[in-house]
């Protein structure tokens, strides 16, 4: 699969880069990127909810009243679940959400989230390029002479390594998104309406679909 390179002011230079068939254009697994998704969204969960039982609450433990003789019912103390300030019956405690998903599924995920966007046409390269000093402005000019308006839709920003003047340049968007090559995950990847690499990251897809030499 070969894509057009483009530079900021949204020509083309030229250039291609060759993006490997075995990670573009796979055929997506969709329980596994559920499971991605749902294993990312989990993470984000702080799990520090906690309510007080019975035995938690202030309170005196005494006897209400005696037990016969009062024409009301029985209560044995002011914690009781049934009264105001008592205690909570099955309320949440604190937990852990996360779910362990294996490297090879993670690996499936990640590479059906990348077939989907390209069998939507989603994914732009612009050449290597930077931003000083920072400028949000400058930034969206990039994005909208790639025909992306960052006003409507949401972007995924892929440098080959953490770019600080690019990623101080649109963290004022909300509707994009930055991460390094070593990040990409299949829920950022999904959550984006395009994709857009520098020329220098897209290739490393090249590495990436390359056999590992056996020792």
């Amino acid at each position: 699969m070969q894509l057009e390179v483009f530079n900021i002011a949204g020509e083309k230079t030229g250039r291609t880069v060759e993006l490997p068939d075995q990670i573009f254009q796979a055929k997506p697994h969709q329980h596994v990127l559920y499971l991605a998704v749902k294993q990312y969204l989990a993470a984000q969960r702080q799990g520090t909810h906690k309510t007080k039982a019975r035995n938690e609450v202030k309170g005196s433990t005494r006897k209400l009243h005696r037990q016969k003789g009062t024409g009301g019912s029985r209560k044995g103390s002011i914690r009781n679940p049934l009264f105001r300030g008592g205690g909570t019956v099955f309320g949440p405690q604190p937990r852990d959400y996360s779910i362990k998903l294996n490297k090879k599924e993670k690996d499936l995920a990640r590479v059906s989230a990348l077939s989907v966007k390209a069998s939507e046409q989603a994914i732009r390269i612009v050449e290597d390029f930077s931003i000083q000093p920072p400028k949000t402005k400058q930034f969206v000019s990039v994005l909208k002479a790639l025909g992306i308006d960052p006003e409507w839709k949401k972007v995924l920003f892929v440098t080959p390594e953490y770019q600080e003047s690019i990623f101080l340049s649109f963290r004022n968007v909300p509707t994009v998104n930055g991460l390094a090559f070593k990040d990409l995950n299949a829920y950022d990847i999904l959550n984006a309406n395009y994709l857009v690499f520098t020329e220098q990251a897209a290739r490393l897809f090249q590495q990436a679909a390359e056999p590992v030499p056996a020792e």
